[in-house]
């Protein structure tokens, strides 16, 4: 079953139909469903799939060349081209007599393996984007190399791309898709547990209850998903344990550049390095509060669901887990998952007024949305706002997000109304997201004040599900 990426097909189609050559880059985190879409794409249409290997440049050059033999034959056949230039000469000359696909898969390995690649397909894109009906697309989950050795300005291939497609995990609607018969609550907390990377939410089992799909998965040391932060580590960076203790100490508390230093026993300039790669790859999040672009308050923190839980709940319980205690570890974990969420569901809280604002049904015409945090002056103390959006220096948007199983009280809204206050906007709209609803008072507040709305998880879910 194929789920999402309706608009990476409709731009792959509109290339396709260009009837032209055409050249799109694709990349993204291993895991995240690359692979999948271009089978989508390519299932009713004619192509040629190569996918690398991480081997020699002997290696890569036969399996292309029965990839190809095979599409022009329709059986496998041993004949290997004596080069890549010829092998890649030789589709683009069939690809002017037919609209034809070439995809790349995993383009790094062949890219490294041989040398001159990129520089083969410019000189072949050179000398035949005006007479072949190719369309080429390269695809690598190696995202440095695919950024500095193909898309980059100094890169052979720059300025021959048509299109370039980054692909990210999932958001919350499509992970939703997945599973027809979990709970509401439960869908969040599966987005929570493993994000939107398709293939660790194919890990779970929406016939089973979230207690077995936590023991099943990050408690069960069998599982792919146990060693997974580890596994994935090693294939995308070199220095996977210095990685490691970066992201350790973020999940442990330190979320200033400084307390990372401090915690992984590194200067701030190598911290500095290793966290811009992390949030490369999407693992890590760098925020400063809201309107304020450099800032001395800025945080760190995991930015990918799946490491998130992974970090907070896995290593302190790691000797439980690989003894095959997973039902104390669970008891462990299952008192804090509701403290976990609160984060989560300012994410989703996020996403819904995203998906407002693009269908026209939102107040305020926000150009962002995120968390600010500092002083309020009149309280003299440090607050919090978890979500701000401004439209001009007249109109805002504020929003408060409540994971808990109780109704959220007029006490809420009060507070918020006092933390919006420290801004000077003219006209502002407040929402309040609750996971179980809101008290009788908490409605009738809301009611007077009139420009406040009072969004109930269910409404929410069945909004961006619809």
């Amino acid at each position: 079953m194929f789920i999402g990426r309706k608009c990476e097909l409709a731009s792959l189609d509109r290339l396709y139909t260009s009837d032209k050559f055409e050249f799109a880059v694709i990349y993204g985190r291993r895991r995240v469903g690359k692979t999948a879409l271009i089978n989508q794409f390519i299932r009713d249409k004619r192509a040629i799939y190569f996918m690398g290997v991480e081997s020699n440049e002997k290696q890569n050059l036969e399996n292309f060349s029965k990839n190809i033999m095979e599409f022009e034959t329709g059986v496998p056949a041993e004949t290997t081209f004596v080069s890549f230039q010829a092998a890649l000469e030789y589709v683009f000359k069939l690809a002017e007599k037919e609209r034809l696909i070439l995809v790349i898969d995993e383009y790094p390995y062949v890219a490294r393996s041989s040398k001159s690649l990129a520089s083969t397909l410019q000189l072949l894109i050179d000398k035949y984007k005006g007479s072949s009906g190719l369309m080429l697309i390269l695809c690598g989950s190696s995202m440095s190399y695919m950024e500095d050795h193909v898309l980059s300005y100094k890169a052979p291939l720059y300025g021959r791309r048509t299109s370039q497609m980054k692909i990210l995990p999932f958001e919350f609607a499509d992970t939703c898709r997945y599973f027809p018969n979990f709970s509401g609550e439960d869908k969040a907390l599966v987005y929570g547990m493993v994000g939107g990377t398709p293939q660790y939410l194919l890990q779970m089992d929406d016939r089973l209850s979230i207690e077995e799909n936590i023991k099943n998965t990050f408690l069960n040391p069998t599982s792919s998903l146990f060693e997974e932060p580890e596994n994935l580590l090693k294939q995308e960076v070199r220095e996977p344990a210095l990685y490691n203790a970066i992201i350790t100490a973020i999940a442990s508390g330190a979320s200033r550049m400084a307390e990372i230093s401090t915690k992984v026993g590194e200067d701030t300039s190598v911290c500095a390095t290793y966290l811009k790669n992390l949030m490369t790859l999407g693992l890590v999040q760098r925020e400063t509060p809201y309107g304020e672009k450099t800032s001395r308050k800025t945080i760190y923190s995991i930015g990918d669901n799946m490491f998130r839980f992974w970090y907070r709940f896995v290593p302190e319980n790691h000797s439980m887990i690989a003894r095959g205690i997973a039902d104390l570890a669970y008891k462990r974990i299952e008192p804090y998952l509701s403290d976990y969420m609160g984060k989560v569901f300012e994410e989703i809280c996020k996403q819904y007024l995203w998906k407002l604002l693009l269908s026209g049904e939102c107040p305020v015409e926000f150009r962002e949305l995120g968390r600010w945090w500092g002083t309020d002056p009149s309280a003299r103390s440090q607050t919090e706002i978890d979500i701000m959006g401004e439209q001009d220096k007249d109109t805002a948007l504020f929003g408060e997000c409540k994971w808990t199983n109780e109704k959220v009280d007029t006490g809420v809204l009060e507070v918020m109304r006092k933390r919006s206050r420290i801004f000077h906007y003219r006209k502002m709209h407040l929402y309040l997201f609750a996971k179980n609803g809101f008290t009788k008072g908490c409605m009738e507040t809301a009611g007077k004040m009139g420009n406040v709305t009072l969004v109930r998880y269910q409404n929410l879910l069945e909004k961006m599900t619809e």
